[in-house]
C-alpha cells in the first residue's frame, strides 16, 4: 500500500508537528518530506504530496483544497521569526529584499507596506545569501530560523505578526495543513492525534533544542510556547480570510 506523503517546513516552528509525525504509531504508514515553504507549496500544487503544511497564500491557486481542521502555524502579535530588518527606519528605506523561501510572508510584507506603513519601496527578488545585502537604505524580509539568528544584528527590526495585529487587531496565520483531495477520516484522526502528541511534547523539544545550541541567546521556550500558535481557531480563520482578501487587492 502506498505511503501517505506529508510535507512540512524544516523550521523550528514546525518541530512539534514533525515530532508527532515521527513518534506516533502510524509513522510507518507515512512518508515525510522537509523543505522550504515555497518549495512545499509547489509540491502540493503539482500533487506530488498528499498533505502539506503550506503558506496560506497558496490556497487561492488550488482548484480544490481541503484543510485539516484545528492546526497550523500562526501568532497573535509578535511571531519573532518573520521580520523585516534594516539599518534605517522603514520610512527611510528605498528598497526591500523579499525572502525567496516565502510566499505568505512576502505578500504580508506588501500588504503592510501598502496599507499599514503606506510606503512604496522597490521590491527585489532574492537568492541564497541575500541577507548580506541588507544595508543602507535597503531593508530585507527574512523568515524562519534565519530570522531568529538575525534578531540582534540590525538596529531596526519589524515583526510582521506585531505589525499585522496593530493594523487589524487580529491574529495571523502563516501556514495551514492543506490537501488537494479530501482527507480520509481515518488519516485525519491519526494526524490529529500525532500533532497533539507533538504539541504536548514541547517541553521535551525545548530541552533537545537547547542541547543543540543552534539558537544561543534566543528564548526557545517563549518562542514555542507563546510566540507561535499551533491552533487554528475561528478568529484565526477570520484573519486568514481577511489576508486572502487583501492579497486580491494587490493583483
Amino acid at each position: 500500500m502506498p505511503k501517505y506523503k506529508i510535507a512540512l517546513v524544516s523550521y523550528l516552528n514546525s518541530r512539534p508537528f514533525l515530532f508527532g509525525l515521527e513518534n506516533y504509531s502510524f509513522k510507518n504508514e507515512i512518508e515525510v518530506l522537509l523543505d522550504t515553504p515555497a518549495r512545499i507549496a509547489d509540491l502540493l500544487l503539482k500533487k506530488e504530496v498528499d498533505l502539506a503544511l503550506v503558506p496560506v497564500a497558496v490556497i487561492p491557486k488550488m482548484k480544490k483544497h481541503f484543510m485539516l481542521p484545528g492546526f497550523g502555524i500562526g501568532c497573535s502579535g509578535e511571531v519573532q521569526s518573520v521580520c523585516v530588518f534594516a539599518e534605517s527606519k522603514i520610512e527611510r528605506c528605498e528598497s526591500i529584499l523579499l525572502d525567496y523561501q516565502s510566499r505568505t510572508s512576502v505578500l504580508l510584507t506588501k500588504i503592510l507596506l501598502q496599507k499599514h506603513w503606506k510606503l512604496s519601496l522597490r521590491e527585489k527578488k532574492t537568492t541564497q545569501g541575500y541577507e548580506n545585502n541588507i544595508r543602507g537604505a535597503q531593508a530585507g524580509l527574512v523568515i524562519g530560523d534565519r530570522a531568529l539568528m538575525l534578531r540582534d544584528s540590525f538596529p531596526y527590526m519589524y515583526d510582521l505578526g506585531t505589525e499585522w495585529k496593530k493594523m487589524t487587531k487580529l491574529p495571523f496565520v502563516f501556514a495551514a495543513w492543506v490537501s488537494n483531495k479530501k482527507i480520509p477520516q481515518s488519516i485525519s484522526e491519526e494526524l490529529t492525534s500525532a500533532f497533539q502528541l507533538g504539541i504536548n511534547s514541547i517541553d521535551k523539544l525545548i530541552k533537545e533544542e537547547k542541547l543543540k545550541k543552534n539558537f544561543a541567546g534566543f528564548d526557545i521556550e517563549y518562542y514555542l510556547k507563546h510566540a507561535i500558535n499551533f491552533s487554528l481557531d475561528k478568529e484565526k480563520l477570520e484573519a486568514m480570510n481577511l489576508f486572502l482578501k487583501y492579497t486580491e487587492d494587490l493583483n
